[in-house]
This record gives C-alpha cells, sequence and structure tokens, in this order.
C-alpha cells in the first residue's frame, strides 16, 4: 500500500462521492475472538467494498486489527473511517487518534448512550494494573460530544481529524432512520453472518 501521507485528507461532507468505511463488532458471551465486519459505503448507499477482521475478547488488540483491515481494502478513496463504539470486545479500547494518525483519514467513534461508571468496570474485569492501564488509555480518548441527528436522535461521538459540524453532517448524510449511521448498521449485519457461518456448516 501506498504511504499514509498521501491519504491524508480534508473531508468535504457535502461531496456526492464520498466514501465511509464502517466498522463494527460481533460476539457471543463464551467467545475468544469478536468478528469485525468493515464496509465502505457510498453517500448514495452504495456497498462499494468488504472486510473482516478479529480481535481477542478481553484483549487490546482492536486498534491494530481496525488499522490492519484498512489496509486490507487498498483504497484511497476512503474519506472516513467510522467506528461502532470505541470500548469494544470487553473493554478493548479502540484508539481513534491512532488510527487517524496511521491511515490519514479522519475517524468518528459513534456510540448511543451516555456511559456512567464505566472507569469502575475495568477494575472489574481486570488487575489493577491493567485497569489502570486501560483507564488512561480511555481517557486519551477524551470527551464525548452529545449531537443530536437529522432524525430527532442523540447520539455520542469522538472524533479526529474532523470538526464537530463536519461530524454532524457527515452522520446526517448517512442516516436514513433511527440513530445508528448506514456503514455502521450494515458492517453489524456483516460481522453477525461472518461470526455465525462456521457454525452453519
Amino acid at each position: 500500500m501506498e504511504s499514509t501521507e498521501k491519504y491524508h485528507k480534508r473531508i468535504h461532507p457535502e461531496k456526492k462521492g464520498i466514501r465511509v468505511f464502517g466498522i463494527a463488532e460481533s460476539f457471543t458471551k463464551n467467545s475468544t475472538f469478536s468478528t469485525l465486519g468493515g464496509v465502505v459505503l457510498r453517500r448514495d448507499m452504495l456497498i462499494d467494498g468488504v472486510v473482516l477482521g478479529r480481535t481477542l475478547v478481553g484483549g487490546n488488540n482492536a486498534t491494530n486489527q481496525i488499522i490492519s483491515m484498512f489496509k486490507k481494502l487498498d483504497r484511497s478513496d476512503v474519506n472516513c473511517i467510522m467506528l461502532n463504539g470505541l470500548i469494544i470486545s470487553l473493554y478493548n479500547v479502540v484508539a481513534g487518534e491512532k488510527i487517524h494518525e496511521s491511515t490519514g483519514i479522519p475517524v468518528i467513534g459513534v456510540t448511543y448512550q451516555d456511559s456512567p461508571g464505566i472507569e469502575e468496570r475495568f477494575f472489574d474485569n481486570f488487575d489493577s494494573s491493567e485497569a489502570i492501564r486501560r483507564i488512561e488509555a480511555y481517557r486519551k480518548l477524551g470527551i464525548r460530544e452529545r449531537i443530536t441527528l437529522k432524525t430527532g436522535m442523540t447520539v455520542y461521538v469522538r472524533s479526529w481529524g474532523i470538526s464537530s459540524a463536519q461530524s454532524l453532517h457527515l452522520l446526517n448524510s448517512f442516516i436514513i432512520q433511527g440513530k445508528i449511521p448506514e456503514p455502521l448498521r450494515i458492517a453489524r449485519l456483516v460481522s453477525r453472518a461472518a461470526r455465525n457461518y462456521p457454525d452453519e456448516g
């Protein structure tokens, strides 16, 4: 793949040809791995690419796996990476800033509800040193911004390489109904189908 410096770009949400790379996960309670589904969706809602990945449940490899998925696409026309949550696979903290710096692509992390007490859950699931490490990674994500979509629904957003106004414009461009942007909704369907596939054999 060519140097990511070529891909470091400003985003123009108003353009019709804009493409978003959405990533979502699926796993079951007793899973060792979580399946990641990645979908490239154009603004006209046509699917333009699909890629799969996986993370270790309770691990710390989510950020690198997402970067690897983007590289596997080998695409220079993706305008934004959209993430369905920044704490996934049982407290895998996704470093949005690292993804932005590694790919040169703006990154938006979307969550759907307030999550008070999240830091306490790290201590409930890990020893003190590991919990502290994950809390530090979580705090580096910064404060979420609460925004209201054109559907009237509320989401919480963190973003890198893109302004708040551009993030809202882009999210609204990829919302049909409810609060889940289409790149993330479709990516979640892909991840669920891929997770279940081996059990159908």
